[in-house]
This record gives C-alpha cells, structure tokens and sequence, in this order.
C-alpha cells in the first residue's frame, strides 16, 4: 500500500476538457478503462478528488496489482493514486489453505525524453537485452516495445 506520483498532463484521455465533470464520473471512466484491460478487481471502488485516485478492492496478484496502479496513474489529469488495494493469494483445492505471496514487491519507473525499454533496462538490470521482462510486466497496456512516452510511470519486475 501506499502513494504512487504521476505526472499530471501525461496518459490516456479519458477525461472530458471541462474542470466541472464530476467526480463519480471520473472515477467511472477510470473503472471502465482498467475493466477494459481485462483486470478483475473484486469490490472495486475508486474516488477522484481533483487529480488524486484512491483504489480498493481485491486482486489475485502483486504483479496486477501493479499493473492496476499504473493503469490508473496513466491518466492525464492524474497525479497521484493511493493503493488500498489488497492481493489475495490462491488458494489450493487439495488443502484449502493459501497459497503464499511469495513474489517480491514491484517497483516503478517513470519514463523520461530519450527513454527506451533497452535503455531502462540496462539502467535498472545492468543489461538493455532484458528489455522484454519490462515489456512483459506492463502487458496489455503497451502494445509495443517501442511505444512509451514521457511521464509514464511503467512496473518494474524484479529478474530472477
């Protein structure tokens, strides 16, 4: 849990040019587009207040959990989102009993000018041939390798 910063102007448009759309609609039109993503969030519950995002509910992974974090913040007009959200672990059917979260936490990376996949990983890995585990991590919001822009904040998965 915690507080992740985005900048404002950069992401999605999702919302519309007047300052007086309402709050619920917006948290609304941040529901649809991560449900458009294919995400399942059990009692998902978002609020808007100005640029600021709060999500809750409850997500199967840490990894789509970070995935559903990044696809709020990258929303122009978006700032800052809080995470409520909780990662509920699987449970195995032979036993009942949950499965533990054994995947470390992820971190995040805000793209800046002159950015690549290649070139953030050999930043944070030491090594830009591993380029694909980022492009993997941030599947299905990005479509290419090539494809990022500046002010978007991407997961960053720990390599093992």
């Amino acid at each position: 849990m915690g507080i992740i910063s985005f900048l404002k102007g950069a992401g999605s448009k999702l919302f519309g040019k007047s300052e007086e759309e309402k709050e619920q609609e917006k948290a609304a039109k941040i529901i649809s587009h991560i449900k458009g993503y294919g995400f399942e969030v059990g009692n998902l519950n978002v609020t808007v207040d100005d640029e600021s995002v709060v999500l809750s509910g409850s997500v199967d992974t840490l990894l789509n959990k970070n995935k559903i974090i990044v696809i709020a913040g990258n929303v122009e007009g978006i700032s800052k989102v809080e995470d409520r959200l909780t990662v509920v672990a699987p449970v195995k059917e032979a036993d009942a009993i949950p499965v533990e979260a054994a995947e470390p936490e992820k971190q995040f990376y805000t793209v800046v000018p002159g950015d690549s996949l290649s070139r953030i990983a050999r930043q944070v890995y030491g090594n830009a041939n591993k380029y694909p585990v980022i492009f993997e991590a941030n599947k299905p919001m990005l479509k290419h390798p090539d494809k990022i822009y500046p002010g978007q904040v991407l997961v960053i998965p720990p390599i093992g």
